[in-house]
């Protein structure tokens, strides 16, 4: 399959997307990060001497959202108009997931600013959290829905 961000002699391009219609768009993304049982249970009670680490990290997640274009060096920069992440603790896997849903009307989708949203969430998480769990495993970021545009739905089954 050919790629789009490559022009007729191999050398990368942005993809043009000047002739696209504006479409409503979104994209949802989820990183998992697992980890010692003391530490999720640090995290739920609140009792981390750094702060609530989840409102850091939801912090973190939004802003690395509007820096996606400066991360991913062929991301075109969009005007995102919504960002949403949620967080379900798992103590039965000891683990924190992050649902970030991201929204738009453009010309090009978004999921790689999702996807970007979710690992900032989970590197926060370990970050705020290796003082006490060096032992922490990110192990899940993938796109779960993508809609808008002229490839239309994507859920992940």
């Amino acid at each position: 399959m050919k790629s789009s961000h490559f022009n007729k002699k191999g050398l990368a391009r942005m993809v043009d997307v000047s002739s696209k219609k504006s479409s409503k768009r979104v994209a949802i993304a989820i990183s998992k990060i697992k980890m010692k049982k003391n530490t999720l249970n640090m995290i739920s009670l609140g009792k981390h001497k750094k702060g609530d680490v989840l409102a850091i990290a939801r912090i973190a997640a939004i802003m690395s959202v509007k820096k996606t274009y400066e991360l991913i060096p062929l991301c075109h920069p969009i005007n995102v108009e919504a960002v949403e992440i949620d967080f379900k603790l798992n103590s039965t896997n000891n683990s924190v997931e992050a649902k970030v849903t991201c929204k738009t009307t453009n010309k090009t989708g978004l999921e790689m600013e999702a996807l970007t949203a979710a690992s900032v969430a989970a590197l926060t998480i370990y970050d705020m959290c290796k003082s006490v769990d060096r032992s922490m495993v990110i192990d899940t970021v993938t796109l779960l829905h993508k809609s808008g545009g002229k490839s239309g739905i994507y859920n992940r089954k």
